[in-house]
Formats: C-alpha cells, structure tokens, sequence
C-alpha cells in the first residue's frame, strides 16, 4: 500500500519550511557581528538540507516499511527466518550509524556545550537523529521476531529499546547529559551484540542524505 501523493508532498514541503526557518533564525541571531554567530550562520545554507532529509527521515522509514510489508514474504521458514535477519541487519546498521555521526561523536567533541561553535544546529540533528534511530531500533527488534536465536537474544533490550523514545527532545533541547548518551551507546551496543551472537553481524551505516530524504 503506496502512501498517497499528497502526504509525501506536505512532508517535503515541511522539510523546505524548517530548512527556511533554520536559516532565517540563524541569519537574526548573527546580526549582531560577532565573529562566532556569522560563522555559524555561513555553514547555515550546507546544514539547512541534511537537517530537511532528517526531519522526513523518521516517516519516510515508516513508508519504507509499509511498501516491504506489502511485498510477497518469503515461503519457506528458511527463507523468512533469512529474510527477517537481513532486515534486521540493515535497520539495526541504520540506527548504529545514525547514533554514531550525529549524538556519540559530537557529544564526545564537545559540540552540545553551552558557547560552543555550531551548537544549535548540532542539537537539532542530534534530536532528528534521535528520532530516526529509536524508530530503526523499534523496526529491527520487530525483525528480529521472524528469527527464533535473534528474537531470544533481542528479547531483554526491548525495555531498553523503549526508553530512548523520549530523548530525542532532551537532545534538542541540550538537555541530555553523559546518562541520556551512554542510554543510546549501551541500546546499539546491545543490538549488536544480539545480531552478532545470532548470526547477523551488524556494522554501522550512516545514512545517506539521499535515503533519509526518500
């Protein structure tokens, strides 16, 4: 079942409307002349499109997933149980890689820091991000329920799966401290973890501005 036309086209439209408005407030806060705020506000242009793929990441994943659901499965338990795990594999390295580039590494650089260079726009990818990998991490533990050795051993992360939902928001707030950070790091090291010990090694894929935009 296809997403109807309309629906796609009102979440480009979103994105185009936050990328404007990325810009149109980083250009304010630099009208100041400071030295820092107009280099911030030069690299608003080259953010302002990674931040628009982000912001329809999450329900163009969504989409992704009702067109597979909606494709012939596989026949034989081999060939689900096969299935499943490639699935797996590939939201599981989705999550990883989105984690990764856009929450562990900057947090680690400092970049979330009150007075840091390129802080706004660092917490907001950070919180799109956050968003984007709960939902792949939610995708892959449903995978792995096609596969019995990757459904018992994703079993016991499904509360810690759950609990990521919300700090999305304490990200782009700048709220999320070295718990919030070492919550996702633990998660994804977890999946990996199960997919490894199940026979679905999974390795960290950033996404690409061309998937997340759909």
């Amino acid at each position: 079942m296809r997403v109807p036309t309309t629906v796609r086209f009102r979440r480009a439209v979103a994105a185009v409307v936050l990328s404007t408005s990325l810009i149109a407030g980083a250009t304010a806060c630099g009208t100041g002349g400071d030295r820092g705020q107009r280099e911030e506000v030069s690299s608003s242009a080259a953010t302002a499109a990674e931040l628009a793929a982000l912001a329809v990441a999450e329900p163009d994943a969504a989409e992704a997933d009702e067109l597979a659901a909606a494709t012939p499965e596989p026949t034989t338990s081999e060939e689900r149980q096969k299935f499943a795990k490639t699935r797996f594999v590939a939201n599981a390295g989705l999550a990883a890689g989105a984690t990764y580039q856009w929450i562990i590494k900057p947090y680690r650089a400092g970049k979330f820091k009150k007075g840091a260079k390129g802080r706004t726009f660092a917490l907001i990818k950070a919180g799109l991000a956050g968003a984007f990998a709960y939902n792949r991490l939610k995708a892959a533990a449903d995978n792995a329920k096609g596969d019995p050795l990757l459904s018992k051993a994703m079993g016991p992360l499904t509360a810690g799966i759950d609990s990521l939902k919300n700090l999305s928001g304490k990200l782009r707030k700048g709220d999320a401290g070295d718990a919030d950070i070492s919550s996702f790091e633990n998660v994804i090291g977890g999946v990996k973890e199960a997919g490894r010990s199940a026979g679905a090694p999974v390795t960290d894929k950033v996404p690409s501005l061309s998937q997340l935009g759909g």
